[in-house]
């Protein structure tokens, strides 16, 4: 039997449960029809018609129901008169079963209906008159209510119970403590290493784990041990779970999958006990593979967040995990592999030597590695010959795996909205602004007089960036208003480096401030627009000072506590926090003078430039080179040093650090607190 066909889901109603409705539908239909068939063969008559019949000597029986109803049933020959003969067409199927009556009439009551029977046949000898039968019936809906409903609630308790005894979908009570995770047999997950592109760390740490499960002699002749678990850490996007899907379909082991929130469940012990019956499937299956996807749902720190004396549900799902993976009773063969975006809320328990032996960090690609990821999403794209991953790659730093495929989707599209035969680099171009600042606005209104401090603003921050050696260099400068990026933005292509010199921050500080310094040189007042500039100012000049220590007042001292709130109170005294504020406004000052005196040395560039971005609100590093020649610099810039080219054609570009114009960034930076 194919392996691929053994966990195609199956119908999610069994046979059994089609055999009950069948059942069920039987019922309703037979009691529908016993029910309306006797009002479809009894005709409605009335008193003086019923005289007339007694006259004649047709009437072979009277039924008075409920004292207000007269069933009459008429002789056999009476049957075969003329005015009768559509009686017997009309009988239906039960009248064979039981004699029905022939009419019916209303009556004031049963006393009145028996005196004026007495009337008709005064004077017949009572072996002649007609018999009369007196019943008490009870109608269908007030039989239902008081019955035929405890009988419904019997049928459909019986039915929710057997429901629930086989595990079908209308209740799990009695398999609710069963584990939910999806077993995928050996060889059944297509996705392989070959398609895991820019992890190659990452993908040479599960190798291992997968080369020890295909060959455990190796390992375990030299007296190693399988790891019991493996946690993937990373940004969202970056690949954990696709790293996962390859493990699954290199392995050649089961392999069993589920979410951290599958566990967490509103009944009291439920989580444990998916956690003890996951491990016991596992157990049976071993050698194999678990894969928890957001283990943080279960695996938050115990103690931080709960009433004393209660009972926290997802602590009792954590302790049942960890007796698991390494407890008395624990078997080999079975390795845990987890993701999470969260590892600094994970349980220091969890996280030990002995349960997730192994820490995989799955970073956000590098330029090489974006490059990688490019190559295998545009395999499915039809592309043209000028699509070059490597530029694509340049342009896009700071992007995830996720945010890659993306691009290439976005692209595709606009390829199709503009009935190209194949996807060429402006629409990559194209897509990737769409994935920084959002959709353009084509009919957002913009006065001249503020495009003209957009535009000024712009080219405030391309002149500054241009002529400090550390600052990043501009790629793209548009004032075309976009979704995030509201009425402009410059993308600039920074260093992927993790170290940052004092002397390179107070670059980038002069250069966020660019846009704020050119509005005051040229129009001798200030606008709103540079708020994200300033945020992102202050942010990099509190870091400079109380975290990295780059403030000789100050000292080479660190506050920085990342597990410290924002409500807790801060490591250091009034004093030094008044010192602290002092040093930051002055280094802020200083950096916002030192842009001045640069722009005002570079005016003409700075006119030439916002001139050139009003005529056409777009512009390259290329034009740059063209209007204010090149960088008084011997180094090149990132994407000449990774693509070999000296002038940059009209190709946009990153993610990173957009510095926005006027209401919203299209990407910030965020200050990087890594340390040496």
């Amino acid at each position: 039997m194919d392996q691929n066909k053994r966990n195609i889901p199956k119908n999610p109603m069994p046979k059994n449960n089609y055999q009950v409705w069948m059942l069920v539908a039987l019922i309703l239909v037979v009691v529908g029809l016993a029910y309306f068939s006797k009002s479809s063969t009894t005709k409605t008559t009335t008193l003086h018609d019923f005289k007339d019949m007694v006259e004649k000597g047709q009437v072979k029986q009277v039924i008075i129901v409920n004292d207000n109803l007269v069933e009459v049933i008429l002789k056999n020959e009476a049957l075969k008169d003329d005015k009768h003969s559509k009686l017997q067409e009309d009988r239906s199927y039960f009248a064979v079963v039981s004699i029905e009556p022939n009419y019916k009439f209303k009556v004031v009551s049963g006393e009145h209906f028996l005196s004026k029977l007495d009337e008709m046949e005064k004077g017949k000898p009572d072996d002649q008159k007609i018999p009369y039968e007196i019943q008490q019936r009870e109608s269908f809906g007030s039989w239902f209510f008081s019955s035929g409903f405890l009988l419904v609630l019997l049928f459909g308790f019986w039915f929710l119970m057997r429901r629930m005894a086989t595990g079908g979908a209308g209740g799990q009570i009695f398999n609710i403590g069963k584990s939910k995770a999806q077993m995928f047999e050996p060889n059944h997950m297509k996705v392989t290493f070959k398609d895991v592109a820019g992890l190659d760390e990452a993908k040479e740490e599960v190798e291992e784990i997968v080369d020890f499960l295909k060959n455990s002699k190796k390992y375990t002749d030299l007296g190693g041990k399988i790891p019991k678990g493996v946690l993937l850490v990373g940004p969202p996007g970056t690949g954990k779970t696709l790293l996962a899907k390859a493990v699954a379909g290199e392995a050649g082991v089961p392999f069993f999958s589920m979410s951290g929130s599958d566990f967490v469940e509103m009944f009291v012990g439920v989580g444990a006990a998916r956690v003890r019956d996951l491990f016991k499937q596992a157990k049976e299956k071993a050698p194999c593979i678990i894969f928890i996807d957001e283990i943080d749902a279960i695996g938050r720190s115990r103690g931080k967040g709960s009433m004393p004396g209660s009972n926290d549900e997802r602590e009792n799902t954590l302790n049942s995990l960890l007796v698991e993976m390494d407890g008395f009773g624990t078997d080999s063969g079975v390795i845990i592999l987890a993701a999470t975006n969260r590892p600094d809320v994970l349980d220091s328990a969890l996280m030990r030597a002995g349960r997730f032996d192994r820490q995989i960090s799955v970073d956000k690609p590098d330029i090489n590695g974006r490059e990688q990821i490019f190559k295998v999403h545009l395999n499915p794209i039809k592309v043209a010959d000028n699509v070059n991953p490597k530029e694509l790659a340049t342009q896009t730093p700071g992007f995830a795996g996720a945010e890659l495929a993306n691009v290439c989707n976005e692209a595709a599209l606009i390829a199709a909205r503009n009935n190209k035969p194949a996807v060429d680099m402006d629409d990559f171009m194209a897509a990737i602004d769409r994935v920084i600042g959002g959709l353009e606005k084509k009919n957002k209104i913009i006065s001249p007089e503020e495009k003209k401090i957009v535009a000024y603003h712009e080219a405030g921050h391309a002149v500054t960036g241009w002529f400090l050696e550390h600052a990043n260099p501009l790629v793209k400068v548009s004032i075309v208003p976009r979704g995030v990026a509201a009425l402009g933005y410059a993308q600039y292509l920074p260093k992927e480096q993790y170290l940052n010199t004092t002397e390179e921050m107070m670059d980038e500080i002069c250069m966020t401030l660019g846009g704020r310094a050119a509005e005051e040189i040229i129009f001798g007042r200030i606008s709103t627009g540079a708020l994200s500039d300033l945020e992102r100012t202050t942010k990099m000049a509190y870091s400079m000072v109380s975290i990295y220590g780059m403030n000789e007042k100050i000292g080479n001292v660190s506050f920085y506590d990342p597990n410290r709130s924002e409500f807790s109170s801060r490591p250091y005294s009034e004093a030094l926090a008044e010192k602290i504020d002092d040093e930051v406004k002055k280094l802020i000052d200083n950096a916002y003078q030192r842009t001045l005196a640069l722009l005002r040395e570079h005016g003409e560039a700075l006119e030439a430039l916002a001139q050139q971005l009003l005529e056409k609100e777009v512009l390259y590093q290329s034009d740059l080179v063209k209007l204010i020649g090149e960088r008084p610099f011997d180094k090149k810039t990132i994407y000449q040093e990774f693509t070999d080219v000296k002038d940059v054609e009209p190709i946009e570009e990153p993610k990173a650090e957009a510095t926005e114009s006027t209401e919203k960034s299209a990407s910030e930076e965020e200050v990087k607190k890594d340390d040496a």
